[in-house]
């Protein structure tokens, strides 16, 4: 233990909130999967439990082996990530498993393993952004011979996204758009992205509504439209127990598995998790929850900030944020701030591959203040050697 203890290296900060939110989704997919045992395997309740913890410790697993290895072995795979990503999208929007009226799973061959080929493209984009940034500092500020180019990838990206998940393709649009400009983009040529993109939205939802099938559309136009008139009891079904869950906990909540919402959420232990926190343990819960991504998102901030190179800092911000804003608009939807999107809560809702990109992210990050600490160090080290020779001239006069 002590051996793997000395080997974590990286922002400490950080591997504090990576192992308290794990603790706290053990707890909370303990509780909030009790009549989902009942339905599906016989009233065992520790089977989830078993299974989230295998699944957690291999996300920590690959969080530590990926931050060992030195940021910049990922920009070397850069494009290839992109390349992989495009096919993969596709296929899983063509012939998809679907799951939650959405095709946005793919099975894997043999280990019968299914994935959302949308985690690895974010994770994929979020790191060709980055080292297409660190290539074109130059460039970037001219629409033309720089900022154009990056969307040639990043659109088919998000249009490949959109149409079994809209949440997912925005939240990566939005963090795409902060990584440029970080990057020095000009806020005009952002500006002229943003309206041709959100034209091109226009038309594609304007074609697919007045199509027989609107699919996809459909249940987003649905879902505004309960969200704002709350006309239908029935279709605000989620919302109306998540904030049951929420007002019966406030204050103080119920206590460490006392939930009673979990019986009537359709998901308590992914999309609304964060109400059955808030029901168990009160509002001290939610605030916790809420400090600990914003802790994540100012040290990623920082690590951003210190990176010796600028693809590190261009990772640190894309990567920080946008787990981050996932979590604000996990938490949103529990509180009925916006409508219903199906996104998870980092490091706590119940998952597999979602839980394991999440992780191999953070570990990217670790990697990219390991190479800070190790600065750090190298220039302590330099500074003793300079008084160590100081003192020597001093002792030989």
């Amino acid at each position: 233990m002590n051996r793997i203890l000395s080997r974590i290296k990286g922002d400490k900060v950080i591997w504090v909130v990576i192992i308290t939110l794990s603790i706290i989704s053990m707890m909370a997919v303990y509780s909030s999967t009790g009549a989902l045992a009942y339905r599906k395997q016989a009233g065992n309740t520790e089977y989830y439990l078993i299974r989230h913890f295998a699944i957690m410790v291999f996300g920590i697993s690959f969080t530590y082996v990926c931050h060992l290895l030195k940021y910049t072995f990922y920009a070397k795979f850069a494009k290839l990530l992109m390349i992989v990503s495009i096919p993969l999208l596709l296929f899983t929007l063509t012939s998809g498993s679907e799951i939650n009226e959405a095709s946005r799973w793919m099975v894997i061959p043999v280990i019968n393993i299914s994935f959302q080929t949308s985690d690895f493209a974010k994770l994929a984009t979020v790191i060709f952004l980055a080292f297409y940034l660190t290539k074109n500092q130059e460039t970037i500020t001219d629409f033309k011979t720089g900022f154009i180019k990056v969307f040639y990838w990043i659109i088919p990206v998000i249009g490949l996204i959109l149409p079994a998940n809209f949440s997912t393709a925005a939240l990566l649009g939005v963090t795409c758009m902060v990584m440029l400009f970080v990057g020095r983009a000009k806020i005009v040529d952002l500006a002229k992205i943003t309206a041709v993109m959100t034209l091109l939205f226009i038309v594609f939802v304007t074609i697919v509504a007045n199509s027989p099938d609107s699919g996809r559309v459909g249940t987003w136009k649905n879902r505004i439209d309960n969200f704002v008139s709350e006309s239908d009891p029935e279709a605000n079904y989620q919302a109306d127990q998540s904030k049951i869950a929420i007002a019966s906990g406030y204050p103080f909540g119920k206590g460490p598995g006392k939930s009673t919402q979990r019986n009537f959420l359709p998901h308590p232990y992914s999309d609304f998790i964060f109400a059955i926190i808030i029901e168990e343990f009160g509002f001290l819960g939610g605030f916790i929850i809420v400090v600990l991504y914003l802790i994540l998102l100012f040290r990623g901030i920082r690590i951003a900030i210190k990176s010796p190179g600028s693809f590190g800092a261009f990772l640190a911000i894309g990567i920080s944020f946008i787990i981050v804003l996932q979590a604000m608009v996990n938490m949103a939807v529990a509180v009925n701030l916006i409508p219903v999107t199906g996104q998870p809560l980092p490091l706590v809702s119940m998952g597999g591959t979602s839980l394991w990109f999440t992780s191999i992210s953070l570990g990217i990050l670790l990697s990219v203040s390991k190479e800070i600490e190790n600065e750090d160090l190298s220039e302590i080290k330099e500074v003793k050697n300079k008084i160590n020779t100081i003192k020597e001239v001093i002792d030989e006069e």
